[in-house]
Protein backbone atom coordinates (compact mmCIF):
# COMPACT_ATOMS: atom_id res chain seq x y z
CA UNK A 1 0.00 0.00 0.00
CA UNK A 2 1.35 3.61 -0.67
CA UNK A 3 0.31 5.36 2.56
CA UNK A 4 0.15 9.51 3.16
CA UNK A 5 1.31 9.52 6.80
CA UNK A 6 0.57 13.26 7.81
CA UNK A 7 3.09 14.50 11.89
CA UNK A 8 2.12 17.45 13.36
CA UNK A 9 3.81 17.53 16.71
CA UNK A 10 4.13 18.78 19.68
CA UNK A 11 6.85 21.66 18.79
CA UNK A 12 3.17 23.22 17.19
CA UNK A 13 5.90 24.49 13.69
CA UNK A 14 3.64 23.03 11.48
CA UNK A 15 2.80 19.80 9.36
CA UNK A 16 5.23 17.00 7.71
CA UNK A 17 3.71 14.79 5.34
CA UNK A 18 5.44 11.67 4.14
CA UNK A 19 4.65 9.18 1.63
CA UNK A 20 5.70 5.80 1.62
CA UNK A 21 5.25 2.17 -0.06
CA UNK A 22 4.93 -0.09 2.46
CA UNK A 23 4.93 -4.25 2.01
CA UNK A 24 4.87 -7.10 4.62
CA UNK A 25 5.24 -10.69 3.22
CA UNK A 26 4.56 -11.71 6.46
CA UNK A 27 8.31 -12.57 7.31
CA UNK A 28 9.63 -8.95 6.88
CA UNK A 29 8.62 -5.38 6.20
CA UNK A 30 9.90 -3.46 3.32
CA UNK A 31 9.42 -0.19 2.84
CA UNK A 32 10.28 2.78 0.70
CA UNK A 33 10.29 7.30 1.19
CA UNK A 34 8.69 8.10 -2.39
CA UNK A 35 7.46 11.96 -1.59
CA UNK A 36 7.81 14.24 1.42
CA UNK A 37 5.94 17.44 1.62
CA UNK A 38 5.95 20.28 4.30
CA UNK A 39 3.86 23.06 5.40
CA UNK A 40 3.87 25.81 8.25
CA UNK A 41 1.02 26.46 10.23
CA UNK A 42 -0.53 29.78 9.23
CA UNK A 43 0.46 32.31 11.66
CA UNK A 44 -2.92 33.35 13.59
CA UNK A 45 -3.56 29.85 13.98
CA UNK A 46 -0.57 28.75 15.50
CA UNK A 47 -0.59 31.56 17.83
CA UNK A 48 -4.02 30.53 18.73
CA UNK A 49 -3.10 26.91 18.85
CA UNK A 50 -0.16 27.79 21.54
CA UNK A 51 -2.75 29.81 23.72
CA UNK A 52 -5.19 27.00 23.59
CA UNK A 53 -1.85 24.90 25.02
CA UNK A 54 -2.86 26.47 28.28
CA UNK A 55 -5.89 25.92 29.72
CA UNK A 56 -6.86 29.35 31.22
CA UNK A 57 -6.63 30.97 28.15
CA UNK A 58 -8.82 28.49 26.00
CA UNK A 59 -12.74 27.43 26.27
CA UNK A 60 -14.83 25.07 24.29
CA UNK A 61 -15.18 27.66 21.30
CA UNK A 62 -11.69 27.84 20.69
CA UNK A 63 -11.36 24.25 20.62
CA UNK A 64 -14.49 23.51 18.48
CA UNK A 65 -12.98 25.94 15.92
CA UNK A 66 -9.58 24.59 15.90
CA UNK A 67 -10.37 20.82 15.56
CA UNK A 68 -11.72 22.29 12.38
CA UNK A 69 -9.34 24.69 11.14
CA UNK A 70 -6.15 22.28 11.53
CA UNK A 71 -8.44 19.70 9.74
CA UNK A 72 -8.90 22.28 6.80
CA UNK A 73 -5.20 22.90 7.16
CA UNK A 74 -4.46 19.51 6.70
CA UNK A 75 -6.62 18.60 3.95
CA UNK A 76 -4.82 21.84 2.36
CA UNK A 77 -1.49 19.49 2.30
CA UNK A 78 -2.67 16.34 1.98
CA UNK A 79 -5.18 17.13 -0.53
CA UNK A 80 -2.49 18.02 -3.43
CA UNK A 81 -0.47 15.49 -2.72
CA UNK A 82 -3.53 12.83 -3.66
CA UNK A 83 -4.14 14.84 -6.83
CA UNK A 84 -0.99 13.91 -8.20
CA UNK A 85 -0.18 10.60 -6.70
CA UNK A 86 -2.18 7.21 -6.20
CA UNK A 87 -2.46 6.81 -2.84
CA UNK A 88 -4.55 4.28 -1.07
CA UNK A 89 -4.31 5.29 2.62
CA UNK A 90 -4.00 8.76 4.87
CA UNK A 91 -2.66 8.70 8.16
CA UNK A 92 -2.85 11.51 10.37
CA UNK A 93 -1.47 11.71 13.96
CA UNK A 94 -3.84 14.60 15.12
CA UNK A 95 -2.25 17.84 16.55
CA UNK A 96 -1.71 17.17 20.64
CA UNK A 97 -3.04 19.52 22.51
CA UNK A 98 -3.69 18.08 26.20
CA UNK A 99 -2.36 14.87 27.63
CA UNK A 100 -3.39 13.49 31.24
CA UNK A 101 -1.30 10.40 31.49
CA UNK A 102 -2.31 10.30 35.21
CA UNK A 103 -4.28 11.41 38.12
CA UNK A 104 -2.69 14.14 39.69
CA UNK A 105 -4.99 16.07 41.99
CA UNK A 106 -2.78 19.17 42.33
CA UNK A 107 -3.53 19.52 38.65
CA UNK A 108 -6.78 19.25 38.96
CA UNK A 109 -6.38 15.70 36.57
CA UNK A 110 -9.36 13.48 37.54
CA UNK A 111 -9.15 10.76 34.93
CA UNK A 112 -6.66 9.44 32.34
CA UNK A 113 -7.18 11.45 29.24
CA UNK A 114 -6.14 12.91 26.06
CA UNK A 115 -7.16 14.88 23.37
CA UNK A 116 -5.58 15.47 19.99
CA UNK A 117 -7.29 17.98 17.16
CA UNK A 118 -7.89 18.03 13.36
CA UNK A 119 -10.92 16.41 11.51
CA UNK A 120 -10.09 13.77 9.79
CA UNK A 121 -13.28 13.86 7.79
CA UNK A 122 -12.19 16.93 6.23
CA UNK A 123 -8.75 15.22 4.52
CA UNK A 124 -11.35 11.85 4.05
CA UNK A 125 -13.81 13.96 1.32
CA UNK A 126 -10.59 16.16 0.21
CA UNK A 127 -8.90 13.29 -0.86
CA UNK A 128 -11.23 10.23 -1.16
CA UNK A 129 -9.13 7.89 0.18
CA UNK A 130 -9.68 5.95 3.61
CA UNK A 131 -8.28 7.66 6.74
CA UNK A 132 -6.88 6.99 9.66
CA UNK A 133 -6.79 9.31 12.69
CA UNK A 134 -7.21 9.69 16.20
CA UNK A 135 -4.87 7.05 17.25
CA UNK A 136 -4.41 7.55 21.04
CA UNK A 137 -7.90 6.52 22.15
CA UNK A 138 -8.13 2.44 21.72
CA UNK A 139 -4.83 2.47 23.94
CA UNK A 140 -6.00 5.04 26.40
CA UNK A 141 -9.36 2.69 26.51
CA UNK A 142 -7.06 -0.18 27.27
CA UNK A 143 -5.81 1.42 29.98
CA UNK A 144 -2.94 2.65 28.38
CA UNK A 145 -1.64 6.12 28.17
CA UNK A 146 -1.89 6.62 25.24
CA UNK A 147 1.33 7.22 24.43
CA UNK A 148 4.33 6.95 23.36
CA UNK A 149 2.49 5.71 19.86
CA UNK A 150 5.46 5.93 17.66
CA UNK A 151 7.34 2.89 19.52
CA UNK A 152 5.38 0.03 17.48
CA UNK A 153 6.39 1.96 14.35
CA UNK A 154 9.82 2.43 15.39
CA UNK A 155 10.41 -1.63 16.16
CA UNK A 156 8.76 -2.55 12.83
CA UNK A 157 10.59 0.42 10.50
CA UNK A 158 14.75 0.74 12.62
CA UNK A 159 14.69 -2.51 14.35
CA UNK A 160 18.54 -4.27 13.47
CA UNK A 161 19.10 -8.10 14.33
CA UNK A 162 21.98 -8.07 17.12
CA UNK A 163 21.94 -4.30 17.80
CA UNK A 164 20.31 -2.67 21.20
CA UNK A 165 19.64 0.71 19.87
CA UNK A 166 17.97 3.56 20.85
CA UNK A 167 15.25 5.50 18.51
CA UNK A 168 15.15 8.97 20.21
CA UNK A 169 12.85 11.88 18.94
CA UNK A 170 13.29 15.47 20.00
CA UNK A 171 10.43 17.16 19.26
CA UNK A 172 8.70 19.22 21.37
CA UNK A 173 8.59 16.70 24.15
CA UNK A 174 11.45 14.05 24.25
CA UNK A 175 10.70 10.32 23.57
CA UNK A 176 13.03 7.86 23.65
CA UNK A 177 12.78 3.66 21.66
CA UNK A 178 15.24 1.23 22.96
CA UNK A 179 15.10 -1.35 20.50
CA UNK A 180 16.41 -4.88 22.24
CA UNK A 181 18.84 -6.79 19.87
CA UNK A 182 16.20 -9.64 19.22
CA UNK A 183 13.39 -7.57 18.19
CA UNK A 184 11.00 -9.07 20.91
CA UNK A 185 7.63 -6.68 21.24
CA UNK A 186 7.60 -7.35 24.74
CA UNK A 187 11.30 -6.47 25.60
CA UNK A 188 10.98 -2.92 23.66
CA UNK A 189 11.71 0.33 26.08
CA UNK A 190 9.49 3.27 25.48
CA UNK A 191 8.64 6.58 27.26
CA UNK A 192 8.66 10.82 27.37
CA UNK A 193 12.02 11.65 28.76
CA UNK A 194 10.58 14.95 29.65
CA UNK A 195 11.18 18.33 27.67
CA UNK A 196 13.11 18.40 24.23
CA UNK A 197 12.34 21.56 22.23
CA UNK A 198 9.40 23.08 23.91
CA UNK A 199 11.35 24.91 26.89
CA UNK A 200 14.26 26.43 24.92
CA UNK A 201 11.38 27.05 21.92
CA UNK A 202 9.68 29.21 24.11
CA UNK A 203 12.61 30.90 25.81
CA UNK A 204 13.93 31.72 22.62
CA UNK A 205 10.27 33.24 21.29
CA UNK A 206 9.85 34.94 24.86
CA UNK A 207 13.13 37.02 24.55
CA UNK A 208 13.73 37.29 20.85
CA UNK A 209 10.20 36.54 18.60
CA UNK A 210 11.80 34.36 16.66
CA UNK A 211 10.28 30.36 16.78
CA UNK A 212 13.27 28.49 17.93
CA UNK A 213 17.42 28.57 18.33
CA UNK A 214 18.26 28.50 14.70
CA UNK A 215 21.63 26.25 14.60
CA UNK A 216 21.46 26.22 18.51
CA UNK A 217 23.39 29.53 18.14
CA UNK A 218 21.91 31.54 21.13
CA UNK A 219 22.66 28.33 23.37
CA UNK A 220 26.06 28.52 21.99
CA UNK A 221 26.66 32.10 22.93
CA UNK A 222 25.09 31.36 26.19
CA UNK A 223 26.12 30.21 30.17
CA UNK A 224 25.02 27.50 31.42
CA UNK A 225 23.89 28.16 35.26
CA UNK A 226 24.59 24.85 37.28
CA UNK A 227 22.82 25.71 39.65
CA UNK A 228 19.57 26.14 37.94
CA UNK A 229 20.26 23.11 35.76
CA UNK A 230 20.61 21.25 39.51
CA UNK A 231 16.90 22.81 40.66
CA UNK A 232 15.35 21.56 37.16
CA UNK A 233 16.97 18.64 37.25
CA UNK A 234 14.46 18.04 40.33
CA UNK A 235 11.54 18.11 38.56
CA UNK A 236 9.24 15.09 40.24
CA UNK A 237 8.82 13.78 36.30
CA UNK A 238 11.68 12.74 35.98
CA UNK A 239 11.60 10.72 39.20
CA UNK A 240 8.45 8.61 37.95
CA UNK A 241 9.02 5.09 36.59
CA UNK A 242 8.46 4.06 33.09
CA UNK A 243 6.12 3.80 31.05
CA UNK A 244 5.77 7.01 31.67
CA UNK A 245 4.23 10.21 29.15
CA UNK A 246 3.77 13.94 29.20
CA UNK A 247 2.96 16.97 27.64
CA UNK A 248 3.51 20.79 27.33
CA UNK A 249 0.81 21.22 29.94
CA UNK A 250 3.55 20.28 32.30
CA UNK A 251 6.47 21.67 30.77
CA UNK A 252 5.74 25.39 30.26
CA UNK A 253 8.58 27.22 30.73
CA UNK A 254 7.46 30.16 33.35
CA UNK A 255 5.88 27.16 35.67
CA UNK A 256 8.93 24.75 35.29
CA UNK A 257 11.01 27.94 36.22
CA UNK A 258 8.86 28.75 39.04
CA UNK A 259 8.39 25.04 40.52
CA UNK A 260 12.40 24.81 40.20
CA UNK A 261 12.30 28.16 42.71
CA UNK A 262 13.99 29.97 39.68
CA UNK A 263 12.50 33.50 38.64
CA UNK A 264 12.12 33.78 34.32
CA UNK A 265 13.15 37.41 34.41
CA UNK A 266 17.04 36.63 37.11
CA UNK A 267 18.10 35.33 33.45
CA UNK A 268 19.97 36.64 30.50
CA UNK A 269 18.38 35.54 27.27
CA UNK A 270 21.30 33.48 26.29
CA UNK A 271 22.01 31.94 29.21
CA UNK A 272 18.58 30.90 29.94
CA UNK A 273 18.10 29.24 26.59
CA UNK A 274 22.24 27.81 27.57
CA UNK A 275 21.01 26.71 30.43
CA UNK A 276 17.70 24.69 29.25
CA UNK A 277 19.46 23.29 26.68
CA UNK A 278 21.43 21.68 28.73
CA UNK A 279 18.17 20.82 31.35
CA UNK A 280 17.40 19.28 28.08
CA UNK A 281 20.11 16.42 27.94
CA UNK A 282 20.83 16.50 31.24
CA UNK A 283 17.52 14.67 31.70
CA UNK A 284 17.58 12.43 28.52
CA UNK A 285 21.29 11.26 30.32
CA UNK A 286 19.36 10.59 33.12
CA UNK A 287 16.29 8.80 31.57
CA UNK A 288 19.71 6.25 29.71
CA UNK A 289 20.65 5.94 33.06
CA UNK A 290 17.64 3.92 33.60
CA UNK A 291 17.65 1.78 30.78
CA UNK A 292 21.09 0.56 30.73
CA UNK A 293 20.54 -0.02 34.04
CA UNK A 294 19.64 -3.79 32.69
CA UNK A 295 20.45 -3.06 29.29
CA UNK A 296 22.77 -2.91 26.44
CA UNK A 297 23.22 0.22 24.69
CA UNK A 298 25.24 0.16 21.38
CA UNK A 299 23.67 3.11 19.81
CA UNK A 300 21.86 6.46 20.00
CA UNK A 301 19.61 7.47 16.51
CA UNK A 302 18.75 11.19 17.55
CA UNK A 303 15.44 12.39 14.95
CA UNK A 304 13.16 15.30 15.24
CA UNK A 305 13.70 19.19 14.84
CA UNK A 306 16.07 18.93 17.86
CA UNK A 307 18.52 16.77 15.56
CA UNK A 308 19.59 20.26 13.84
CA UNK A 309 20.26 21.63 16.81
CA UNK A 310 24.14 21.12 16.77
CA UNK A 311 24.42 22.48 20.52
CA UNK A 312 22.13 20.18 21.99
CA UNK A 313 23.09 17.25 19.98
CA UNK A 314 26.76 18.19 21.36
CA UNK A 315 25.99 17.68 25.19
CA UNK A 316 23.94 15.02 24.01
CA UNK A 317 27.50 13.22 23.14
CA UNK A 318 29.19 14.32 25.81
CA UNK A 319 26.57 12.69 28.17
CA UNK A 320 25.88 9.27 26.66
CA UNK A 321 27.93 6.69 26.80
CA UNK A 322 27.23 5.78 23.57
CA UNK A 323 27.93 6.67 19.63
CA UNK A 324 25.15 9.25 18.97
CA UNK A 325 23.91 9.80 15.38
CA UNK A 326 21.53 11.53 13.75
CA UNK A 327 18.85 9.84 10.96
CA UNK A 328 20.95 11.68 8.33
CA UNK A 329 23.92 10.19 9.44
CA UNK A 330 22.56 6.77 8.34
CA UNK A 331 20.89 7.77 4.80
CA UNK A 332 17.48 9.32 6.31
CA UNK A 333 15.91 12.16 7.43
CA UNK A 334 15.12 13.14 10.81
CA UNK A 335 11.39 14.54 10.28
CA UNK A 336 10.12 11.69 8.87
CA UNK A 337 10.11 9.23 11.84
CA UNK A 338 7.44 10.31 13.84
CA UNK A 339 5.68 10.05 10.37
CA UNK A 340 6.60 6.97 9.21
CA UNK A 341 5.89 5.21 12.54
CA UNK A 342 2.01 6.45 12.13
CA UNK A 343 2.31 5.28 8.26
CA UNK A 344 3.25 1.88 9.52
CA UNK A 345 0.41 1.78 12.08
CA UNK A 346 -1.84 3.11 9.78
CA UNK A 347 -0.70 -0.38 7.12
CA UNK A 348 -0.68 -2.87 9.79
CA UNK A 349 -4.08 -1.78 11.43
CA UNK A 350 -5.46 -1.84 8.45
CA UNK A 351 -4.57 -5.36 7.80
CA UNK A 352 -6.33 -5.85 11.67
CA UNK A 353 -2.77 -6.13 13.48
CA UNK A 354 -2.35 -4.94 16.57
CA UNK A 355 -0.57 -1.69 16.09
CA UNK A 356 0.65 -0.70 19.60
CA UNK A 357 3.05 -2.00 22.54
CA UNK A 358 1.58 -2.31 26.03
CA UNK A 359 5.30 -2.08 28.00
CA UNK A 360 5.25 0.88 26.11
CA UNK A 361 2.18 2.91 26.95
CA UNK A 362 1.06 0.53 30.00
CA UNK A 363 -2.21 -0.70 28.45
CA UNK A 364 -4.07 -4.36 29.56
CA UNK A 365 -3.66 -5.57 25.61
CA UNK A 366 -2.19 -4.91 22.43
CA UNK A 367 -4.75 -3.05 20.27
CA UNK A 368 -5.43 -1.48 16.69
CA UNK A 369 -4.63 2.09 17.33
CA UNK A 370 -6.73 4.34 15.06
CA UNK A 371 -10.04 5.18 14.02
CA UNK A 372 -10.71 4.84 10.64
CA UNK A 373 -13.08 6.44 7.65
CA UNK A 374 -13.84 5.16 4.21
CA UNK A 375 -14.74 7.37 1.34
CA UNK A 376 -17.41 5.86 -0.31
CA UNK A 377 -20.40 4.57 1.40
CA UNK A 378 -23.19 1.62 0.80
CA UNK A 379 -26.35 2.59 0.02
CA UNK A 380 -29.97 0.59 0.50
Amino acid sequence: MTVLSLMSGTSLDGMDVVVARFEDDGTRLDWEVLERAEAPYPVDLRERLIAALHGGASDVAAITQLHAEIGHAYAALCGPVCDRRSVDLVALSGQNVYHVPRIDADRGWRVPSTLQLGEGALVLERCRVPVACDFRQSDRAAGGQGAPMVSYGDLRLHHVPGVARAIHNLGGISNVTWLPPDGAPGDVVAFDTGPGNCLIDEAVERTTGAPFDAAGAMAGRGRVDEGALSALMRHPYLRLPFPKTTGREVFELERTLRESGLDPDAFAPEDLVATLTAFTAASIAHAYEAIRAERDLHEVLLAGGGAANPTLVGMLRERLAAPVRTFEDVGMVSKDREALAFGVMAYDGFHGRGTTLPNATGASRSVVAGKFMWPDAVTW
